[in-house]
């Protein structure tokens, strides 16, 4: 299966968090998206592994993504050694997504930032030929997703582009909201976390409204290119 772009994520709900809308976006333009969650989220302080299976098949379904897969690598201990190396360059092979988006280098949780590692490194040994892989037997051919862009947690950075999600922000919300088990709830016994307090979801949408301003938009999403963009025709900037 051939994908447009291919979003990973340390857990199951990180990429809701932080690039939903501009998901949901590129599904609305008939674009093919998929999900890859490295871990269960197992290690989560509310929930279990579960029910964060459950919640992440229901965001899946109202952003409308044409796949969801987990690779199940052990949650706080995600390592970029050659076996988890080799499984993440076997599904970047398998679906041939033109871009992935991952999280930044650096962030409060040390599992982003090692897969920040760990994804950075598969794309570039999935266009190595003397890297092989194989699925039922059948060896794969190299394949390197044309650019990677990295999404925002909860450290910030100098965006190298914002998207536009005002149009998208309802829906971008309720795939957030799927994951009950992780936000606020008065009824809840378990531990509150940062994810659960009662403002979390009204800090979500100030900080979308900020990256929104700065490009005189609603609500936007903001990424960072490792690389320099392209720009092939001056006059389309800001249109």
């Amino acid at each position: 299966m051939k994908l447009d772009l291919l979003a990973i994520g340390a857990h199951p709900d990180d990429v809701e968090l932080t690039c939903g809308g501009t998901i949901i976006k590129l599904v609305n333009q008939g674009r093919s998206v998929g999900i890859l969650d490295l871990t269960e989220g197992e290690l989560g302080t509310r929930g279990n592994r579960k029910t964060r299976a459950r919640e992440a098949a229901k965001a899946a379904g109202i952003m409308g993504v044409t796949l969801r897969e987990n690779l199940k690598l052990p949650d706080g201990n995600i390592e970029s050694h050659m076996d988890n190396r080799l499984r993440l360059v076997r599904a970047i092979r398998t679906w041939q997504p033109d871009v992935l988006l991952f999280p930044y280098a650096v962030d409060r949780h040390p599992d982003h930032e090692r897969a920040h590692l760990l994804c950075r490194e598969a794309w570039f040994s999935a266009g190595l030929q003397k890297v092989r892989t194989s699925v039922k037997g059948r060896s794969q051919a190299p394949f390197r997703p044309r650019a990677c862009y990295n999404y925002m947690q909860w450290f910030e950075f100098v965006p190298s582009f914002i998207v536009d999600v005002s149009a998208e922000f309802e829906q971008r919300m309720e795939a957030m909201r799927a994951y009950r088990s992780q936000f606020f709830d008065p009824a809840s016994r378990e531990r509150q976390t940062v994810l659960s307090t009662p403002e979390f979801l009204e800090m979500t949408r100030t900080r979308l409204e900020y990256y929104g301003d700065r490009i005189g938009k609603k609500y936007g999403e903001p990424f960072f290119s490792p690389a320099p963009l392209e720009v092939r025709d001056l006059l389309m900037l800001n249109t």
